[in-house]
């Protein structure tokens, strides 16, 4: 397929903040540069929406990264970190930025999912069907194969990790 991109189209981003912030620990050691990567991702289209899904800690050490998100023009959905009495600890947003994308949808031509995780596949296949456009935004060292394969366009961030990172070593 062709992806077709002008500034006129209507874009919603959907950012698996736990997933990005993830890869770029364990695969660079350093931080994600949002904005470059909202910036990127976008490529001068139309911004309907931004939305990142968060994890807040006990600790609530991430109040700066939200500001900062939203200084962006990110808007922050928070969900508690959960803790199982066995100490495993879970924080998952995967239905909450599919629910969202999908109720979005009618009033976009392009979503964004800024993932790389493979549970999203149904969530493009879906969107397609629908008449969207669908791109992907991550790691390619830590994205599905099959999530590559079904999107309609894929930004790989570790082509130019300087650009995309913050505090790489």
């Amino acid at each position: 397929m062709t992806v077709i991109k002008h500034k006129e189209q209507r874009v919603g981003v959907f950012i698996d903040t736990q997933n990005l912030y993830h890869c770029a620990r364990n695969l660079y050691q350093a931080r994600v540069n949002f904005g470059a990567v909202l910036k990127d991702a976008v490529a001068g289209r139309a911004l309907v929406r931004a939305v990142a899904y968060v994890i807040t800690t006990e600790a609530g050490d991430e109040k700066n990264f939200f500001e900062a998100l939203t200084k962006l023009g990110i808007e922050t959905k928070t969900k508690d970190l959960q803790i199982f009495h066995t100490g495993t600890k879970k924080g998952d947003w995967d239905v909450g930025l599919t629910v969202d994308a999908i109720k979005m949808s009618p009033r976009l031509d392009t979503v964004i999912i800024v993932s790389g995780d493979g549970d999203f596949v149904p969530l493009v296949e879906y969107l397609q069907t629908s008449g969207v456009q669908v791109e992907v935004v991550s790691f390619g060292k830590s994205t599905s194969g099959k999530l590559r394969e079904v999107v309609d366009d894929f930004l790989d961030l570790g082509e130019n990790p300087r650009k995309y990172l913050m505090g790489a070593k």
